[in-house]
């Protein structure tokens, strides 16, 4: 599965090509990586150095390559072109999808957050009516901002009553950033993959964000980072370190429940923009959503 997610954090990497690996030096290390295995490449150092054959490589095995700022988030990244026989077809049907089409799938998106944050709530002890009153007002097209009203009743819940997300802050914020990045990161390999494009969104429009179909089909996703940033904090570690990487690197080896058994959440996410990609071609409403969290779930990433 290509769910390994390769951070190159080390100033004066190189990366290069091995046969069917990527080769990453430094001045006293060298590994290698199938790249069968890689997922998302992310650059987060200064001074790396990159071969050609290496990134058309990784490109043609539809490898995002992301490069983040010091807050770890995205500020530009190498897209595949060429990873789908009917990509002009299915970008097509995209940018031509109805707006009635666009409302319908991203209120199935709402529902599906807000059912994660109410597991989440649950695990934790707290009541989650409110969340489910919430999930069966739901519009097409989420017109009356039910998502802004969940999270203005999960964050307290969460972290604290005094809690803010700001993704320039600190700790907690920074620990939030570099998962979502992560979730995003896979994300946008998934809508690749599908042969979409991953900045012509059903929902999010920002004309600089060139995620924005990345970020609606992330959305259910997020309270796994939120949960697992949680457990972080509780246990003491509120840095953004190697140690807080490696385990929020582990979301998208997460194994949640679907219709078609347990899957990992990279899975979960390609699947979910193939459906989004027939949704657009049939034009009618395809999505394949993980099902709402269970205990046993959240008790593994609580103990992983």
């Amino acid at each position: 599965m290509k769910d390994r997610i390769i951070e190159i954090s080390t100033d004066g990497s190189k990366l290069s090509k091995s046969k069917g690996f990527m080769v990453i030096s430094s001045e006293n290390n060298e590994s290698r990586v199938p790249l069968d295995d890689i997922g998302v490449v992310l650059i987060s150092c200064r001074g790396t150095i990159y071969t050609n054959p290496i990134l058309v490589s990784l490109a043609e095995h539809g490898v995002p390559v992301v490069i983040v700022d010091h807050r770890f988030m995205p500020v530009a990244w190498l897209w595949p072109l060429s990873g789908h026989h009917t990509q002009a077809k299915l970008m097509s049907a995209q940018i031509e999808a109805s707006k009635p089409l666009s409302k319908r799938l991203w209120q199935q998106i709402v529902k599906a957050k807000i059912q994660q944050q109410a597991a989440v709530v649950e695990y934790l002890g707290h009541s989650s009516k409110s969340f489910d009153r919430l999930l069966k007002s739901v519009r097409s097209g989420d017109t009356t901002n039910v998502e802004a009203q969940a999270a203005r009743l999960y964050w307290p819940l969460i972290f604290g009553k005094n809690f803010r997300r700001r993704r320039s802050e600190g700790n907690v914020n920074s620990l939030l950033n570099y998962g979502y990045t992560i979730l995003r990161s896979a994300a946008a390999r998934a809508v690749v993959t599908a042969g979409l494009h991953p900045s012509i969104g059903i929902h999010h429009s920002n004309q600089y964000n060139d995620w924005q179909l990345a970020d609606d089909i992330v959305e259910p996703f997020r309270p796994l980072v939120d949960f697992t940033v949680l457990r972080l904090v509780n246990s003491g570690k509120r840095d953004l370190e190697t140690e807080t990487k490696r385990v929020l690197a582990r979301t998208v080896a997460r194994d949640l429940n679907t219709t078609v058994g347990t899957t990992p959440v990279s899975t979960c996410l390609i699947r979910l923009a193939q459906s989004l990609a027939r949704s657009f071609v049939e034009q009618k409403i395809q999505l394949h959503l993980p099902h709402k969290c269970t205990a046993f779930e959240l008790r593994a990433i609580s103990n992983g």
